[in-house]
């Protein structure tokens, strides 16, 4: 090893501890990841506090590989280990974050976004080198899967509560019933939860990758609903109009042409309409946003929302970390003059655009 004398050897070791951590961390989420999809958290959830043998037997897993799977686990803290039995289980903490499906605190969605990154990174590797863009199409499925998931809890908790009602007369028009875009509407989550609450509106849902539209029709099945419609669409050629309101959900910074897009939704907008757009958290400058949700979104912004935009017509590639000022721009040129912040989260932001 070479001698750097303007080393701060203090400095190193906390670098490498942090990125050591960050290492360990990435194999915790893999651990995780197979705990999900086989179903064994849920399973030692149902059972408590258990040996590796009762475990893999209910769990149907191979019980060597599960005693490694276990010792991970215990390592992380994902799961809890008691020495003197000899036995596992989970705290009501960890089921929260490993086991209940539609919790905030429920992490499953976010690593499965994350695992299915690792699954393509031959192509990641392919797309940053060459600057090309890459479309929705080349991702894992687990990457719609758990992009779903992740936020599907927040919308939940905020959507209906806080969101809607920030808007401008917007609740009153959809309990009597109103006409609703919601563009990029991926699996329908949003779509379908705002079905449920205004049953005497039909909302619209709009995406432009076919699969996702397939499971959102049948989601909308399973539920019931017919004040539903899917289609799928590009964002710019809507071909309805007279909408009393229209939303996008973390996706308008994943288009190519987002002011194109918003200025196709002005134009859809009856006089009187809404826009409401939520895009993830931020900060306006790079200093301020340090920290670790805004590392994670880059992250993304890097291998997915980037290239996604570089994909499509114009490429603007915003970033999922645009910032207020930057959106508001947007919306700004695409014609709507009057754009506030309505809400905030930790995670999100939310803005409210008349024409």
């Amino acid at each position: 090893m070479s001698e750097n004398t303007n080393v701060d050897h203090d400095k190193l070791m906390g670098l490498f501890g942090n990125v050591f951590s960050h290492i360990s961390g990435a194999m915790g989420l893999m651990m995780a990841y197979l705990g999900d999809q086989a179903g064994v958290y849920k399973k030692l959830q149902e059972l408590g506090p258990c040996s590796t043998a009762i475990l893999a037997q209910a769990a149907d897993v191979d019980e060597r590989y599960l005693q490694e799977w276990l010792s991970s686990n215990a390592a992380h803290g994902y799961v809890t280990y008691d020495g003197e039995k000899d036995e596992f289980s989970l705290t009501p903490e960890q089921e929260i974050v490993f086991c209940r499906e539609g919790e905030p605190q429920c992490m499953q969605g976010l690593i499965q976004a994350v695992v299915g990154q690792m699954a393509t990174q031959d192509i990641a590797l392919d797309v940053f080198k060459t600057g090309r863009g890459r479309p929705w199409s080349e991702h894992h499925s687990c990457c719609f899967c758990g992009t779903d998931r992740f936020f599907r809890p927040a919308y939940v908790s905020h959507l209906i509560e806080e969101w809607i009602p920030s808007m401008t007369g917007v609740v009153d028009k959809l309990k009597k019933g109103g006409k609703v875009a919601d563009i990029g509407c991926g699996l329908g989550s949003t779509t379908i939860l705002m079905a449920e609450t205004y049953p005497n509106s039909h909302i619209y849902g709009y995406d432009f990758h076919d699969e996702s539209i397939k499971i959102a029709k049948e989601r909308a099945v399973e539920k019931g609903l017919s004040n539903i419609t899917f289609e799928v669409a590009d964002s710019k050629k809507i071909n309805q109009s007279d909408f009393d309101f229209a939303c996008i959900f973390d996706a308008l910074h994943d288009m190519g042409d987002p002011v194109g897009v918003a200025n196709g939704i002005k134009n859809i907008l009856k006089d009187d309409g809404t826009f409401m757009l939520v895009e993830p958290y931020a900060e306006d400058a790079l200093k301020d946003n340090l920290n670790p949700s805004s590392a994670m979104m880059y992250g993304f912004s890097t291998v997915v929302c980037v290239p996604t935009s570089r994909a499509q017509e114009v490429g603007l590639c915003l970033g999922a970390q645009a910032g207020p000022k930057r959106l508001t721009g947007v919306l700004n040129d695409a014609g709507f003059e009057d754009v506030r912040i309505s809400a905030k989260t930790t995670n999100n932001i939310v803005f409210e655009a008349l024409k």
